[in-house]
């Protein structure tokens, strides 16, 4: 991804799953961006993990570098684990912005709806949701939230 923002092409969408060669993939689309000026090339961070409690600490680490939440997705490994795929990005101009991300997540939709609403009474704002497999074999539905860090 990082390769592709040098040669001017920025984040487009993200999916995982099974590609037609019947791989597993995270599949990326990049697009080029004719207003993108030499010096303004964005950067990129592709974070994956099974656990919410990593993908947290792992998010708010780069969200005070200055990078921002792009997307997510689920991804099922070659050794069979499932787990959630975020793409953060920074934009040089964007540097000095510093977010605030918490992720939520659970397997009843009562719940997650009692901490959404919590979380937007604190100023965060939903910006991604997926559905995964927890370890245990159930479902759990993980939320990304972010505000402007203060």
């Amino acid at each position: 991804m990082n390769e592709a923002a040098d040669a001017g092409f920025v984040f487009a969408a993200a999916m995982g799953g099974e590609t037609g060669f019947g791989g597993k993939e995270v599949v990326v689309i990049m697009l080029k961006d004719p207003s993108v000026a030499d010096g303004q090339k964005r950067s990129y961070r592709l974070l994956a993990t099974s656990r919410t409690s990593t993908m947290q600490k792992e998010m708010q680490q780069l969200g005070d570098e200055g990078f921002d939440y792009r997307s997510q997705t689920v991804f099922e490994s070659t050794f069979g684990g499932k787990e959630v795929v975020v793409i953060m990005e920074r934009t040089p101009g964007q540097a000095a912005k510093r977010y605030e991300f918490r992720l939520l997540a659970t397997s009843r939709t009562s719940t997650m709806q009692k901490e959404l609403r919590e979380a937007g009474d604190a100023g965060f704002r939903l910006v991604g949701t997926t559905v995964g497999k927890t370890s245990l074999g159930g479902a759990e539905l993980v939320s990304i939230l972010r505000k402007y860090a203060e």
